[in-house]
């Protein structure tokens, strides 16, 4: 069960109507309703929380608390009169649980939410070029660990692009995987990295590529066990445009959510581990 390191909400001011005879005969002692439908979306250093809102006519507003286990201890992150809520303390990498609590102008509390809402977020990038690697090898390859481009046979270099002949390729080492995800609206369209359906290794190669293709998104599945995903904007005949995220949490396969109890229930056990 849940252990809330309790919000004691002070209020400054309260005006009543009536006497003080009046005041004790109808003092509200009852709490709001829980919140419930709590869904967090991932972000840069940031998680949004969201949640349906209390219909109540003496809600104050609500009381988000964070930690690091969902049965664990809550503790307090801020309050607010809206339905949805910026953790901009959310370090990338580490997974924080969430939850909301209801407070009336009484002080009056609700337990605190019971969906499963946790979230772990990740760095990212926009608007970032790769070269061709035959005629620019140096600035051809991407390292995600490190944000920045490198040279495309570095042991760092998670992807590379080539232009052969005009048609146009990702490519990617023997000891890491690469799947496209066909076309996307943007790079938040892709939530998760999947588990299964990854480019083969053709005999004889020592690379994996898929075509590259304007408006695509593709995952990666890195050397050293991270997923990243990049979602290409623009096709140049010597290099390529595209946004990019990377998962800092080994095996987590969390590239971006906006859900709520159900998904989280299903995808909470994908956390992958393999010696490449």
């Amino acid at each position: 069960m849940k252990s809330l390191y309790k919000l004691v909400v002070i209020l400054v001011s309260l005006s009543l109507i009536g006497c003080e005879e009046d005041f004790l005969s109808f003092q509200d002692n009852t709490p709001p309703s829980v919140p419930t439908n709590i869904i967090t979306e991932t972000g840069d250093d940031l998680v949004i929380i969201d949640w349906s809102p209390v219909l109540t006519s003496d809600l104050a507003g609500y009381a988000v608390y964070y930690s690091d286990n969902y049965d664990g201890q809550y503790n307090l992150l801020g309050t607010t009169s809206e339905t949805s809520f910026f953790d901009y303390g959310a370090a990338n990498g580490i997974t924080n649980y969430y939850a909301v609590a209801s407070y009336d102008f009484n002080g009056n509390e609700s337990d605190l939410s019971y969906d499963v809402a946790y979230d772990t977020p990740r760095p990212e990038g926009f608007d970032q070029s790769v070269y061709d690697y035959k005629n620019f090898p140096n600035i051809a390859g991407y390292d995600f660990s490190k944000y920045k481009i490198d040279t495309y046979n570095s042991e760092n270099s998670d992807f590379f692009f080539e232009n052969d002949e005009g048609t146009f390729y990702l490519n990617v080492w023997n000891d890491t995987d690469i799947q496209s995800m066909g076309r996307t609206n943007d790079i938040y369209d892709i939530s998760y990295a999947p588990v299964e359906g990854w480019v083969e290794l053709l005999p004889n190669d020592n690379v994996k590529y898929v075509r590259a293709i304007r408006g695509n998104t593709y995952v990666i599945w890195t050397y050293d066990n991270h997923f990243a995903k990049i979602r290409i904007l623009d096709i140049y005949e010597d290099h390529i445009v595209f946004d990019w995220a990377y998962q800092t949490a080994p095996g987590n396969v969390e590239l971006k959510t906006n859900r709520g109890m159900g998904d989280r229930e299903i995808r909470n056990d994908v956390i992958v581990n393999r010696d490449k």
